[in-house]
């Protein structure tokens, strides 16, 4: 790829991370629709350091003061000792099933899975869940019923979500998307949901982009101009990331995903008339 294709990759993967539409998804749409090559698994995984950067910085307050707690905890070997604490360690049993099913799946995660015919298909079907807790939501409003924060979280709960990120791993599916999903469904309001799918992200695109890079390290740096196109998308995807988180947070406080719900049906069912016609090859 060139520089400019790098530029694009890096805003396409800095918006769409946070926002509930899936990044991997539209970084296997859009370069397909513009004839280039798939960037590619590893390319992805890595780009999303930079919006990894842009979550420790936005959320720092947060994640120092739950990395402390933690800390502490270990030291006085007290782990469970306030709230900041308990929420590290819920966080980290959060992260277990996308582990798992990340290293079982891997092989498919990195081929089959990225066909187009995966992504037009996960974008509906998750929009339709997404849909479906929004449903849900809007009920327990009408009892009465208060929606929780980050504060009232239990662990059936955070392990709930986890396991609804680990949807994730099928390209088209969000992994913002899918833990707001699982966050409303367990009963968060719409802020709290993003913001947990936020810090619960962190280990696991950490881990992801570390195996990565480890892994295909030979290949993503074998040339000057390859490093440069990794480096430039990786920063672009960290600022434009940032705002990302800025802009859907604030969102969320006075408004549902619908608008979300709708842009995926569309995409993914105008992606899949295009494979249908022929216009687009799967993979």
């Amino acid at each position: 790829m060139n520089i400019i294709q790098a530029i694009i990759l890096g805003i396409i993967q800095g918006l769409t991370e946070f926002l509930p539409i899936s990044s991997t998804g539209h970084l296997r749409i859009i370069p397909a629709l513009l004839g280039w090559n798939d960037p590619g698994a590893a390319f992805t995984a890595v780009i999303q350091f930079g919006t990894l950067v842009a979550v420790l910085v936005y959320f720092r307050k947060d994640i120092i003061s739950i990395s402390s707690a933690v800390i502490k905890g270990i030291v006085t070997r007290n782990f469970f000792h306030n709230r900041d604490a308990q929420l590290g360690w819920m966080i980290a049993a959060g992260t277990v099933p996308i582990v798992f099913f990340g290293l079982l799946l891997k092989k498919q995660i990195e081929t089959s899975f990225r066909s187009l015919y995966v992504i037009g298909v996960s974008l509906i079907v998750l929009a339709v869940f997404l849909m479906i807790a929004e449903a849900y939501t809007k009920k327990r409003v009408a009892r009465g019923e208060k929606l929780k924060s980050l504060d009232d979280l239990s662990w059936k709960e955070v392990i709930t979500v986890g396991f609804w990120q680990a949807v994730a791993l099928i390209p088209g599916s969000s992994r913002s998307g899918t833990t707001i999903t699982g966050g409303l469904f367990s009963g968060m309001n719409r802020e709290t949901a993003a913001r947990f799918s936020f810090l619960l992200a962190l280990p696991s695109v950490f881990a992801a982009g570390v195996l990565e890079l480890v892994k295909e390290r030979e290949l993503l740096l074998s040339s000057n101009a390859g490093q440069v196109n990794l480096i430039v998308s990786t920063i672009v995807s960290g600022i434009v990331g940032y705002a990302s988180i800025a802009f859907l947070l604030n969102y969320l406080k006075n408004h549902t995903t619908y608008l979300f719900i709708i842009y995926r049906i569309f995409v993914g069912v105008g992606l899949l008339y295009l494979l249908n016609a022929g216009i687009l090859s799967p993979l």
